[in-house]
Parts: structure tokens; C-alpha cells; sequence
């Protein structure tokens, strides 16, 4: 059995040790998992006298069918989950009242790093498929053109960092879900209106159609919009950034 490759990084808190960490193995969030090693002194997400130590495992080689490939095709949630946690997630805001403030507390803390003149709001979003807590955050501020990225790339990666730091503090799964100003509510209303009329035009002409690259994110709105459709079908085709849907006749 292949050894998998591990790197452990001390910083001032577990965003610190991550992004160091990531940015040491030359990898995203969604290739690796972590530990919380030593959480450090009392304090914002570890911050005092001692530091905190984490150790990021990279994730074993990939089967024949890629996770992105197992997520188009069940429509799930853009994120990665981090690894089972013993306590069962909540699904009632009253018992957990920390969550929100928490979630703002982190959210706001990473902006801060990125040098960005923002700031997060955070409430309740729906439960996902199996009942979990969600959260959403509405982030606001100047210039944050750089936080959406080309493609929505950067705020991908920015939410699944989200997500894993306040699932590790919260000690469950808890999926994160990030907007810019409304920018994720627009992209999805564009994507699903796109996909019903290219749905409708393949239904039309009998022909498939390919539409253009997209994200992980993106590609699962137009996949989830037409699921159950009685006249068409959906996959991906391509690798990396030149993925994208098909949409054709059953």
C-alpha cells in the first residue's frame, strides 16, 4: 500500500496553518484533509501563547470514476466532507445559537488574511439531504471582484475552506454555503434559465448539445434543474477547467 504524503505546519490559528500548508504542497482544500494536532492557547480559533499544530494528509490516489464524476451524476453538494465526526449535527437553531456567531467569527477572521475590506453576515439555509445543519453566508464589502474569481474559481475554494474550518470547530459536518453580494443566487437563476432553454432547443432539434466550461458548482445546478426531465439527459465531459455539461435527447 502507497504511503499517503503528510505535512505538519504550526501557526497562529488553523486558517494560518492551512493556507501555509496548502499553498506548501501546492494543492486545494478538496485534495486533502486535516488534523487539528494541538489547538494552541485559549483564544480566536487558537490564537495565544501556544500555537496550533495541523497535520494535512493528501488524499489517496483517485478510483476510475473521479469524485467530480460521482458528484455531477447525484447532483450533491458542491463540498467535501471532512472526516466523520462522533456528534450528531442539529437541525434546531435553538440548540445551537453558537453556530451562526461562530460561522461569522471565521468567515470575517479569513478576510481579514485575504486583506479584504468585507464583512459576513451569517444565517440558517436549509438542511441538506440528511438533515444537516447548513449555513449561509452573505459576504459584503468593496471591491470583492477578486474573491468571486474567474469562473466563481476563488469563492469555490474559499467555501470549502470555510467548511472544513467550522465543521473542525463545531466538531460535526456543517456545510457552509458562501455568496458575494448575491452573486451565487444571480449565477444560479442565469444557469438554470440557460439550461431550461438549451434543454428546450435539444428537445426541438433532436441534437445534443454541449454547453460551456464550468465549475463543480455550476455544472450540479444545471444537472440538479433538469434530473427530472422526461425529454432530456445530462453528463460531463473534458478534464479540469475545460469540463462541462452535455445536455441531450433520452
Amino acid at each position: 500500500m502507497q504511503e499517503k504524503t503528510t505535512l505538519e505546519v504550526i501557526a497562529s490559528t488553523v486558517e494560518d496553518a492551512l493556507s501555509q500548508g496548502l499553498a506548501d504542497l501546492g494543492l486545494t482544500a478538496a485534495d486533502v484533509s486535516f488534523e487539528v494536532l494541538d489547538s494552541g492557547g485559549k483564544g480566536f480559533l487558537g490564537m495565544g501563547k501556544r500555537q496550533v499544530r495541523v497535520r494535512l494528509t493528501v488524499n489517496g490516489e483517485k478510483n476510475d470514476e473521479s469524485p467530480e464524476q460521482v458528484e455531477d451524476k447525484s447532483a450533491s453538494p458542491a463540498d467535501p466532507e471532512p472526516a466523520p465526526v462522533k456528534k450528531s449535527a442539529s437541525t434546531d437553531p435553538k440548540e445551537d445559537e453558537p453556530l451562526l456567531e461562530r460561522s461569522e467569527e471565521i468567515i470575517n477572521k479569513l478576510l481579514e488574511l485575504m486583506h479584504l475590506d468585507a464583512k459576513a453576515s451569517a444565517r440558517y439555509d436549509d438542511p441538506d439531504r440528511e438533515g444537516r445543519q447548513s449555513v449561509y453566508i452573505d459576504v459584503t464589502g468593496k471591491d470583492l471582484g477578486v474573491l468571486i474569481g474567474r469562473r466563481g474559481k476563488t469563492i469555490d475554494a474559499f467555501q470549502r475552506i470555510a467548511t472544513l474550518i467550522v465543521s473542525k470547530e463545531m466538531s460535526r459536518w456543517v456545510r457552509v454555503s458562501i455568496d458575494v453580494e448575491g452573486h451565487r443566487n444571480r449565477r444560479e437563476q442565469q444557469l438554470r434559465q440557460m439550461a431550461q432553454k438549451i434543454a428546450q432547443q435539444v428537445i426541438s432539434s433532436g441534437r445534443k448539445q454541449n454547453l460551456e466550461p464550468m465549475s463543480p458548482y455550476e455544472r450540479r445546478i444545471v444537472h440538479m434543474e433538469l434530473q427530472n426531465s422526461p425529454d432530456v439527459k445530462t453528463n460531463s465531459i473534458g478534464e479540469d477547467s475545460q469540463r462541462k455539461v452535455v445536455i441531450e435527447p433520452k
